[in-house]
């Protein structure tokens, strides 16, 4: 039986782009109105509210358009999205969920308003329970940033995705492929894998793109590999055991001695509760006299005059008489001999 697949298909042309998404219009929703409501809404912080307030029309606009209703509740510090009877897009409630979420991470309008295109989308990354140690955190932050933002400018050209660091999270908005990229880039950077490597790697990728031979060949040999360099400073432990070979014994070591047999030898067990808080501060107090002692000798060191060398000064000293006894008795001898001259005459 012959196949009715191979007929010839006069509407499929090369010059279609089959992955092109079309926007979804009214006359794309065959089913009608929602049956029921949804609404989400969105706690924003204090200090958005002046903004919110002002630009609040402006987004009330933009959401008109696909028929979605929204609130300000300057009391509680909420947003609120709800859909309508002329909501046509099923996704468009979830994408002004995204929009709210965004303006309430100090996202600008202007930039905030294009999530509700159908080829952007939004991810907010959590960044604070990544890192434990507040001062690395912040300096981690930091480098997503990088000088004057620069890193962050790359990350935008490189991944087409908006970002924006701010507090505890860093939100993207842009296309599905761009915000996977951040969000690997952002939780590697806090992991301590500085951003510069990952760009290297998505410049390379960009160009191999572009090269019709390699598109569909595997990358993976042109991409840099870095080996991870630990270059802190080993910890060393307190008590340093020799593991060197020793000599063999067939006696087994001498037991150690426990802590009560310790206290036994220096006649602390056999002390009151009072008398032994009593040695323990004054051992204490005597610990804390002696850092005091010592740090109060380095204050003093920068004011103590340098010695000088007194063997130096007496040789110089020597020289100088020397010098000058020589002095003299030449002075003698030339006046002898102008003397000695004149009597001649």
């Amino acid at each position: 039986m012959p196949s009715t697949q191979n007929k010839d298909k006069p509407w499929d042309t090369d010059d279609i782009d089959k992955w092109k998404i079309d926007p979804f219009t009214s006359a794309d929703n065959i089913a009608g109105t929602f049956t029921e409501e949804s609404s989400f809404a969105t706690l924003f912080p204090k200090y958005r509210e002046v903004y919110l307030r002002r630009e609040w029309p402006e987004i009330t606009r933009v959401l008109e358009k696909h028929g979605i209703v929204c609130q300000l509740d300057l009391v509680e510090g909420s947003m609120t999205v709800k859909t309508t009877r002329k909501t046509f897009d099923p996704a468009a409630i979830l994408k002004a969920r995204d929009l709210l979420k965004l303006l309430a991470r100090s996202v600008p309008r202007e930039k905030a308003i294009e999530i509700m295109r159908d080829d952007r989308a939004a991810d907010i990354i959590k960044i604070r329970n990544l890192v434990r140690n507040k001062d690395r955190f912040v300096k981690r932050r930091q480098r997503i940033l990088g000088p004057n933002g620069s890193t962050q400018k790359a990350l935008e050209l490189l991944t087409e995705c908006y970002i924006h660091v701010q507090g505890n999270t860093v939100s993207a908005m842009g296309p599905y492929k761009g915000l996977k990229e951040v969000r690997r880039v952002v939780t590697d950077c806090m992991a301590n894998i500085h951003p510069i490597y990952h760009i290297k790697e998505l410049m390379i990728k960009r160009e191999l793109a572009k090269d019709p031979e390699l598109v569909n060949e595997n990358w993976e040999r042109f991409l840099p590999h870095f080996k991870k360099r630990n270059l802190a400073k080993r910890r060393k432990p307190f008590k340093i055991v020799d593991k060197g070979k020793k000599p063999y014994t067939p006696f087994p070591p001498p037991q150690e001695k426990s802590k009560v047999d310790l206290q036994i030898e220096s006649g602390e067990y056999f002390l009151g509760k009072q008398a032994k808080e009593r040695a323990v501060r004054e051992k204490r107090e005597d610990a804390m006299k002696e850092k005091m002692r010592e740090k109060r000798r380095e204050r003093e060191a920068d004011f103590v005059p340098p010695k000088e060398d007194l063997a130096k000064k007496e040789k110089k000293r020597k020289r100088k008489e020397e010098d000058g006894v020589e002095k003299k008795k030449k002075k003698k001898k030339k006046k002898k001999r102008e003397e000695a001259s004149v009597d001649e005459e």
